[in-house]
């Protein structure tokens, strides 16, 4: 099965147009589920790599910034913090797969599916809100990424010529324009049905530009000959100390950004094969993947306060603390522009799936296709509305990105939004749904104390991120970003 095709098929499905699969002739045959489908054929190591796959990302590029706001003491801690609770509410996601029994029980094929079987009502269209609003945010974040990879590949070759003597500045505005022309492009491929290629492309080069960061991060660390860094992380006199606090407050929101993944969790776990039940696979599964994801993210954001401590750059591949050798700084850049050109693709197609079937059902006609004979090649169906709608939200995204083109500050923003409600909330909602736990009972009391203590982070590192955006807005003009 190509990597991320199943994870990503369908995901953040919020019309519930996957309806539930009918009676087959050959239900749970040599060849068929208990569902009528196909038999599934995924394992507990085919689901930890789907899951390595959709976690590790560019938020790992600002770990070592988050880390040098926190110190050697709260950052590693904060960092395991959300490893542990992550796992914990993923455990129980991985309970609200089936309805009632854990073998036998209806099956929920999307995160949006589970939320609408289990809790139904108001809460499907505040799940679905937060999903699309987080799904935006992340497309945008990943446009300003990739716009500051491809001009750090610019100017790390400027610095190269002159020797660190030119300090290179130039604007981000013409490569978010590059990016947004590409994504016109790929955001005309119908579904995700036909970019499971894209989607390989980009998990390979995710792994490639975080090994090259924890590389450099170490080779810096023996060429200092010492570990940068303190207890507490950045101290009062570089910054303010209300600059202090929003900082913290902003790093709890780059690592919850790090870590999130719920919301592609049971499509992933649709993928698995039975028996064992799905869900104890998935939570084996669930393990191997933080673990391997924690130990990959502690050594990356901790290699990088290592070598560079307070100064940790927001972006440890394009802050510049790395100069030489420029043409490894450049391979890792590259390697990132690839991973989110896909990326990009990967969190919009649910957004363009989303409003193209809610336009179809009231205007059936609107979807008609024209023909397009290619020499050589099968003719290209256009689809008009899809042409116009798409290049609009390009257009939409490109835009953002050009008026708040402050990655750092993004990534927290969307962390913070997307954590509680999609990380915690739900999963937890459900499941005392599912266990039928009465309400006042010590357990029911325990599971809300401990989403009340989520949502209390989920607020904090959002006012922080809110506030760093803010700070950056006082001292931007907009279209006039320069680096």
């Amino acid at each position: 099965m190509p990597a991320n095709e199943a994870t990503n098929h369908h995901a953040f499905d919020f019309d519930g147009s996957i309806d539930d699969a009918p009676s087959h002739p050959q239900r749970a045959s040599k060849c068929y589920d208990d569902d009528g489908r196909l038999k599934r054929t995924g394992t507990i190591w085919t689901a930890s790599s789907h899951i390595i796959t959709a976690v590790i990302g560019s938020g790992v590029l600002s770990l070592a910034w988050a880390i040098a706001q926190l110190g050697w003491i709260a950052g590693p801690a904060v960092m395991i913090l959300f490893s542990l609770v992550t796992f914990y509410t993923s455990s129980l996601l991985a309970e609200c797969y089936r309805a009632g029994d854990p073998n036998s029980g209806k099956r929920n094929y999307t995160y949006m599916q589970a939320v609408r079987s289990i809790l139904g009502g108001v809460n499907v269209t505040l799940c679905g809100i937060f999903q699309y609003l987080n799904l935006l945010g992340i497309v945008i974040g990943y446009t300003i990424a990739a716009s500051i990879s491809m001009m750090a590949i610019k100017r790390s070759n400027c610095f190269h010529k002159s020797g660190g003597k030119n300090p290179c500045h130039m604007s981000s505005n013409q490569y978010m324009i590059i990016f947004g022309i590409t994504e016109f492009f790929l955001s005309q491929i119908p579904d995700f049905d036909q970019i499971w290629w894209l989607s390989i492309v980009a998990a390979i080069m995710s792994f490639t530009y975080s090994i090259i960061g924890l590389a450099l991060g170490i080779a810096k660390v023996a060429e200092n000959g010492t570990f940068k860094g303190s207890l507490t992380g950045i101290s009062i006199g570089p910054v303010s100390q209300t600059q202090k606090i929003w900082r913290s407050s902003q790093a709890l929101g780059d690592i919850a950004f790090a870590y999130s993944y719920a919301a592609v969790l049971i499509e992933i776990q649709d993928t698995i094969k039975s028996p064992p039940s799905e869900a104890k696979t998935m939570k084996k599964a669930t393990l191997i993947s933080i673990v391997v994801t924690t130990t990959f993210y502690m050594l990356c954001g901790c290699m990088g306060y290592a070598a560079f401590g307070d100064a940790a750059p927001g972006n440890l591949l394009t802050g510049f603390g790395f100069y030489n050798p420029y043409w490894l700084i450049d391979i890792a850049n590259v390697a990132i522009v690839i991973h989110l050109v896909g990326a990009y693709q990967v969190f919009s197609q649910p957004i363009f799936a989303f409003v193209e079937q809610g336009v179809k059902q009231r205007w059936s006609n609107i979807d008609k296709e024209f023909k397009i004979p290619i020499p050589g090649f099968t003719p290209y169906k256009l689809n008009l509305f899809r042409l116009v709608w798409r290049t609009m939200f390009v257009i939409l995204t490109t835009v953002i990105s050009m008026l708040l083109p402050f990655f750092n500050d993004i990534v927290g923003v969307i962390g913070a939004l997307g954590f509680w409600p999609l990380t915690v909330y739900f999963p937890l909602e459900m499941y005392i749904s599912q266990k039928k736990i009465s309400k006042w009972s010590n357990k029911w009391i325990c599971l809300q104390i401990f989403s009340m203590a989520c949502l209390l982070v989920s607020v904090v590192a959002a006012v922080g991120s809110v506030a760093g955006v803010m700070l950056d807005l006082k001292k931007y003009k907009p279209f006039q970003s320069n680096y």
